[in-house]
């Protein structure tokens, strides 16, 4: 049986890619294991600084398998009321490396959530997205924590409330998509959008934008100034000013 996600790297851009087709991509118990497995593996590699999740065949990634429960919560250990909460990438996995959705197609509940979790959401012209849950009466959690802050209230309201499928224009509109692209031309972006990213300053300020959202303006300043200092003891930093003396292209580690 093939992989249920295929993990490719070409020199520092890891490529994740849901491979489901006949599914539609959709999150069964197998897939979510493969998934956070694919994380975890980019995550702890220094030699992947960039990353782009996307999907084979005609969907991104159409949510959960409703016939396979273990897409969600099943395949995580814990008891019934202890589980863990950031359980995958999805719904928060703590990772400053930069990603970058390529959405391909259908992009639907978990599909979206996952779209939502990247710094960069390009779709193609042929891209749909929706948070259907509520038309099963089932609600929609990480995703209703998420879109509000990606979007203007009305705009989240209506993808997670009605459970109806905007197009990629409409989420062009709404905020949501950063750049719509022709769909044979979906990959070339976030490529050449990865290939501007990458170096250990790079996280550190991915780091900071992240943290302080929910800081006061004091906490917010002391802990960027912090970061600064971080970042400043690493290869990169003294790399990046000895480029610039010398007038020669740095040799980024990301380190």
């Amino acid at each position: 049986m093939p992989d249920t996600v295929l993990y490719e790297q070409s020199g520092h851009v890891a490529t994740i890619t849901y491979n489901r087709p006949e599914a539609l991509n959709a999150v069964n118990g197998e897939l979510r294991q493969d998934l956070n497995a694919a994380w975890n593996r980019f995550r702890g590699d220094n030699d992947a600084w960039v990353a782009i999740l996307t999907g084979a065949g005609r969907a991104f990634c159409a949510g959960a398998d409703m016939r396979d429960g273990a897409g969600s919560v099943g395949v995580f250990e814990g008891t019934f009321w202890e589980k863990p909460t950031i359980n995958s990438f999805e719904s928060g996995l703590e990772l400053f490396k930069p990603t970058i959705a390529a959405v391909n197609g259908h992009c639907l509940g978990y599909g979206l959530t996952a779209a939502l979790s990247c710094d960069f959401l390009i779709a193609s012209d042929r891209a749909t997205f929706g948070f259907p849950e509520v038309r099963l009466g089932v609600p929609t959690i990480v995703g209703a924590i998420m879109l509000p802050r990606r979007v203007e209230w009305g705009d989240a309201m209506e993808l997670l409330l009605t459970g109806e499928r905007v197009d990629a224009e409409r989420a062009r509109e709404m905020g949501l998509v950063w750049r719509v692209v022709p769909h044979d031309e979906l990959m070339d972006g976030p490529r050449r959008t990865a290939r501007r990213l990458g170096t250990a300053g790079v996280r550190a300020t991915k780091e900071v934008a992240t943290r302080t959202r929910n800081m006061s303006w004091v906490e917010a300043v002391r802990f960027g100034e912090t970061m600064r200092l971080v970042a400043g003891a690493t290869e990169d930093a003294g790399e990046g000013i000895a480029a610039r003396a010398e007038g020669r292209p740095p040799d980024w580690q990301a380190r």
